[in-house]
């Protein structure tokens, strides 16, 4: 964007320069003009040794004087005085002391001419003007062309095609400034939905394979506990010791079948999320700058009261993108479970970490529900008619938890806080 505002400014400064010159011009050749018959007269002047000389001098030899006229200074006539200084219709004139020896003598009149105004040396000026204005609009132009509109239109299907699924294919990185690094992020995105594309199919295959095994481990089990149900309710068993331990392994077998449902309990909660952190340092502005620039136009549109307590730019651990994909969530839990009435981010210091409060206010949970808050697909009582498929706060949890944080809620008496622990 810099190098686009100095373009600008590039093409401020020409057309002044050009506006500066062709005008300087104009106004050379026009005192140049006004110059040329105030020399004329002065040479006149200058040749004149006696009065009678006057009537002499050859006004062919002149370009812009074409008339001279003298009275003498002891004129008192005032017919004479007025046919002196009378306007001449052979254009305009200039009225000087003569003077011979250090004494006035009179004066002389000298009827001039400028010529017309030298219409073609304006258009030829002119000409020169617009015509490097034109070659630096079509320079921009070409530049707009090659850096925006060219990159821009290698991006039009990319959407479409992330979208449908279709991750094969490079994209060009581009040398521009303004969409370099746009495009080489679009490339990052396409190569990470790509492999995450992998990993949810290699994560799908191992689960179907696990409950595949799990099943087919299951079956034996079930069928010894069928087995022995059916001997009992047959009478097989005489004795009542073969009783006892038909029963003990129906017992046995059950336990083996729940240890197996266990297991796919467990693998179903478990891992469901590839998250990937880079743990570094950011500062905390930078976090709610980024933040901010989105939900401040959000919470106006809504009405909804933002406040914001004063804090001290503090350089946190963690990982910045991943602070505030965590800070978004809790927005957007914030404006889908919260009243539309307020939404408060206060800061705290302790124990050499930073507290970041959001509240919200609106229904709270109940006591049992905080507790499983964190669980991955599980949605309290207060979202019901709501979309949302119950990870977003998984999602926050396992990510302050990777970037060596801490997330939890309270239940305050008008809403709901989340607060965020990050380590100085």
């Amino acid at each position: 964007m810099k190098k686009y505002n100095r373009i600008i400014i590039l093409s401020i400064i020409i057309y002044l320069g050009l506006a500066f010159l062709s005008g300087n011009a104009l106004l050379a050749s026009q005192n140049q003009q006004s110059h040329a018959y105030r020399v004329e007269s002065q040479r006149i002047i200058n040749q004149i040794q006696d009065i009678s000389q006057v009537e002499k001098i050859d006004l062919r030899d002149y370009q812009y004087v074409k008339a001279i006229d003298y009275i003498k200074s002891n004129v008192i006539n005032q017919n004479q005085l007025d046919s002196f200084y009378l306007e001449s219709n052979l254009g305009q004139t200039q009225i000087l002391p003569y003077y011979q020896n250090n004494q006035l003598q009179g004066y002389l009149k000298f009827t001039y001419q400028l010529p017309i105004f030298d219409i073609l040396h304006v258009f030829l000026i002119m000409q020169i003007s617009l015509f490097i204005l034109e070659l630096f609009i079509l320079i921009i132009l070409w530049y707009m062309k090659k850096q925006l509109i060219q990159p821009f239109q290698q991006l039009n299907d990319l959407p479409i095609h992330l979208a449908k699924g279709h991750f094969k294919g490079e994209i060009k990185e581009a040398k521009s400034q303004f969409f370099g690094k746009f495009m080489w992020s679009m490339s990052q995105l396409k190569d990470e939905l790509e492999v995450s594309k992998k990993r949810q199919l290699e994560l799908m295959k191992e689960k179907k394979t696990l409950l595949l095994s799990l099943s087919h481990d299951m079956k034996t089990p079930l069928n010894l506990i069928q087995l022995y149900s059916k001997a009992c309710l047959n009478d097989v068993y005489q004795t009542d010791s073969q009783q006892k331990h038909a029963i003990e392994q129906i017992e046995i077998k059950s336990r083996e079948i729940e240890k197996y449902i266990d297991e796919i309990i467990h693998s179903a909660r478990v891992d469901i999320l590839d998250l990937e952190v880079h743990q570094g340092e950011f500062y905390l502005n930078d976090l709610l700058q980024n933040v901010f620039s989105i939900y401040n136009e959000q919470c106006a549109l809504r009405q909804i009261e933002l406040i914001v307590q004063s804090f001290d730019n503090k350089l946190l651990r963690g990982d910045l993108s991943r602070s505030q994909e965590v800070l978004e969530n809790l927005f957007e839990n914030a404006l889908k479970y919260g009243d539309g009435r307020r939404i408060e981010i206060t800061f705290e210091e302790e124990d050499y970490c930073q507290l970041i409060h959001i509240f919200n206010s609106g229904d709270t949970v109940s006591d049992s529900e905080l507790n499983h808050l964190f669980e991955s697909f599980y949605r309290g009582g207060n979202s019901q008619g709501k979309p949302g498929n119950g990870l977003g706060l998984y999602i926050c949890h396992e990510l302050m938890m990777k970037m060596e944080g801490m997330i939890y809620a309270q239940k305050k008496k008008d809403g709901m806080m989340f607060t965020l622990v990050f380590q100085e």
